[in-house]
């Protein structure tokens, strides 16, 4: 078997890590699968390249943010403080990830993380942290302030709408994977999680209650 280097290691193991994590789940999956589907023969190849599982979690996240950044960032600096209107700069971005069977394996598996993004503790994770999404993230709540909503509920549903269109873009991929016939094509798909992540958000708030501001 050829030797590889380094950097030619820590890609088979993060694109076999794909494969697994998609199919099996993020903690459910076998690090001994991952590096039998890697080609190493070093049981214990993933924790000399990556620390522990979660280090090659975000290893696989951050090259997943990598690929959606350069779709989001030239999106979100054209868009204006308009709800819809970030809405869809958020589903676009991650509607380039349906593209290529790599891009589907990753929806399934961050979708799977979308707890840890750090919005509800305004803390975001390593791999998001100084990139478009969290100035998009930081975007949507200011206009959800503006809009009267109270800290509490916006912290919330803001971390709720990123689980809804983390999911529903997990079912496409896993539709598309699976080369199953999705119920609407993809441009109504879209246009229609944009209309209601933004619903979501817009809801009323909760009337009666003196626990709120």
């Amino acid at each position: 078997m050829a030797r590889t280097s380094g950097p030619e290691t820590r890609e088979k193991l993060i694109r076999a890590a794909e494969e697994i994590f998609a199919a099996q789940g993020v903690h459910g999956g076998q690090l001994r699968d991952v590096v039998a589907l890697a080609g190493q023969a070093n049981p214990s190849a993933v924790q000399y390249h990556f620390g522990s599982r979660e280090g090659l979690v975000d290893a696989v996240m951050a090259g997943r943010q990598d690929r959606t950044n350069a779709v989001l960032a030239p999106l979100l600096a054209a868009a204006p403080d308009d709800l819809p209107e970030l809405i869809t700069v958020l589903v676009t971005a991650e509607s380039s990830e349906l593209r290529t069977d790599r891009g589907r394996r990753c929806l399934r598996i961050s979708t799977q993380l979308s707890h840890e993004s750090g919005v509800r503790a305004r803390t975001p994770h390593p791999t998001l942290a100084g990139t478009p999404y969290w100035a998009l993230f930081e975007r949507i709540e200011a206009r959800l302030t503006a809009d009267g909503l109270p800290e509490p509920l916006r912290l919330e549903r803001l971390d709720l709408a990123l689980t809804v269109v983390g999911a529903a873009m997990a079912d496409r991929a896993r539709q598309y994977l699976d080369g199953a016939e999705p119920l609407t094509d993809e441009p109504l798909f879209l246009a229609d999680l944009v209309a209601t992540t933004t619903a979501l958000l817009r809801a009323p708030r909760p009337a009666g209650r003196k626990d709120l501001p």
